[in-house]
């Protein structure tokens, strides 16, 4: 087997394992917000919005990228991965403490007494975290996407179990705090099983400057990202209270679900692929390309059904006392559109190590995000919504002209699919909603059901039309054809060895010339569920 045919092989079979361990993590998380939505108060739900808008800075820097930095590099000897492995728990235990040193401060800022105790305790999931990065970034280096699958979904469902226990007991708020912590402490124990691995002492002659640098750009980026992407919480929690600020992060939940959930695999697997065919153009763009197309198309199926039936799809998750949330989840998911669509762009950053290009970039949209969101909120929760949405629509176009300028990457197919997919599934929404609209009150079930059907009529005549969304479709019923190779263009000619992946650069040895910077190793995207 050729070194093209194992890596189309392997990449396959990442994607078929991942892809299914994140179905059994959604029905989980379904399962979550349907069972605790009915167990717990918007209140509740807002106490936690309050914290983890704030903690969550911290949280982006609880290993400084050094996890990615290990999964991408080209060599890492016993000595660095033990260095790397107490910078990381180290940095998790000063975040942790911090963290608990500002609790006061913050519950103070917010006059809510008792986030001092919910901050206290989740300043554990910092210690947690750094302890894990390492052992996850072993796995994720020898591609065993299964384990980490597995460990991920069984720490989800004992975090669960432990959620939905105490909140039937009369632990209100407290339920999702354990939930947090509880996941992670799991996932650690398989870990320590699975990897069979202890660090060893802090070796002196082995470097880790490099992956410290590169941690500064990738921070940066992602503090902004989220800052810009946690100030509509920050704004509602400080003006309205914990129970706006409940509906509004559970409408925001909504559209969080589809969009993170298939990114984050679909990520996870597209990324090592992408670092390893930087240096092969046409292969580079055949699996960019095939990997947009494929989740351009699932996650805007769902996303457009949700949002043109958020009503009836709100009472069967949520309830009845968290309706209010269908209107603004609705306008949400012009937002989870653009979000979508720029997913490609943010690939191409992090696989031919852009990161620095990427953070120039954010210095400009998000501060402009930033704005837009306090200007929104003298309009109340719609306000704030409108506002994050226009925001992140006006910041699809920047990025792509932004990477155009500093990459080789196919910048117009890239906009042709995501423009496609919008009009497409956005014209699919409308006509999903409008055969519902005359159904009578109460009629969930029904509505559901006209605007599944509505929605999937809408979509066939879209590919009797439109020959583009017909190949697209094409694409992604034959993904796994395409991800074993044998779909993709031939390889540049005088390559030599032309199947042979492209060996991935650690930052210590990387010096490419500015047009194609060195393969830095990354993270996963910054659009996660907050």
């Amino acid at each position: 087997m050729t070194a093209a045919a194992g890596l189309g092989t392997s990449a396959s079979r990442g994607a078929a394992v991942t892809l299914v361990g994140q179905g059994a993590r959604i029905v989980l998380l379904l399962t979550g917000v349907v069972v605790l939505a009915r167990l717990l108060s918007p209140h509740d739900y807002g106490l936690l919005a309050m914290v983890m808008a704030v903690t969550g800075l911290a949280d982006i820097m609880r290993d400084f990228g050094l996890g990615s930095a290990a999964v991408q590099a080209r060599t890492l000897s016993r000595g660095q991965r033990s260095n790397l492995f107490w910078l990381s728990t180290g940095t998790g235990i000063v975040l942790a403490l911090l963290v608990l040193a500002v609790s006061p401060l913050l519950a103070a800022f917010y006059d809510e007494p008792r986030l001092r105790g919910v901050t206290a305790l989740l300043s554990v999931t910092f210690v947690l975290n750094g302890v894990m990065t390492q052992y996850k970034a072993d796995l994720q280096r020898r591609l065993r996407f299964g384990a980490l699958t597995g460990l991920e979904l069984g720490g989800q469902a004992v975090g669960l179990a432990a959620a939905v226990a105490i909140a039937a007991g009369g632990g209100g708020y407290w339920a999702l705090v354990a939930q947090q912590v509880v996941q992670l402490a799991a996932q650690l124990v398989v870990l320590l099983v699975v990897c069979r691995w202890l660090p060893g002492r802090w070796a002196r002659d082995e470097p880790v400057r490099p992956f410290v640098s590169f941690g500064a750009n990738l921070v940066g980026s992602q503090f902004l990202a989220h800052a810009s992407n946690n100030v509509d919480s920050v704004v509602i929690g400080s003006t309205l209270g914990a129970g706006p600020l409940g509906l509004y992060n559970r409408a925001f939940q909504l559209l969080v679900l589809p969009l993170y959930q298939i990114n984050a695999p679909v990520t996870r697997v597209a990324l090592p692929v992408l670092a390893r065919l930087v240096d092969d153009p046409p292969r580079y763009r055949h699996y960019l390309l095939t990997a947009q197309t494929a989740m351009l198309n699932l996650v805007s199926a769902m996303l457009a059904f949700a949002a043109a039936q958020a009503p009836a799809v709100v009472l069967v998750a949520l309830g009845p006392r968290w309706l209010e949330t269908a209107g603004l989840f609705q306008v949400l998911s012009i937002a989870g559109f653009f979000t979508m669509a720029g997913y490609a762009c943010y690939w191409v950053y992090l696989s031919q190590g852009l990161m620095r290009e990427h953070l120039h970039l954010s210095l400009v949209t998000r501060p402009l995000q930033i704005a837009m969101i306090v200007a929104g909120a003298h309009w109340g929760l719609y306000g704030v919504a409108w506002a994050y949405a226009a925001a992140v629509a006006l910041q699809w176009p920047a990025n792509l002209w932004w990477l155009h300028r500093v990459s080789d990457a196919p910048v117009g197919q890239i906009w042709r699919n995501g423009a496609r997919t919008v009009l497409v599934y956005g014209w699919a929404l409308v006509a999903s909603a409008a055969a519902t609209r005359w159904l009578p009150p109460g009629s969930t079930w029904p509505a559901l059901a006209t605007g599944a059907l509505a929605l999937l009529a809408a979509l066939a005549l879209a590919a009797l039309v439109v020959p583009a969304y017909r190949r697209d479709l094409r694409t992604v019923a034959g993904l796994r054809h395409q991800l074993r190779g044998r779909g993709g263009p031939p390889a540049a000619p005088g390559a030599g060895h032309a199947a042979r992946p492209a060996p991935v650069r650690t930052p210590a040895t990387s010096t490419a010339p500015a047009a194609r910077p060195p393969h830095h190793p990354v993270r996963t995207p910054d659009e996660e569920p907050r």
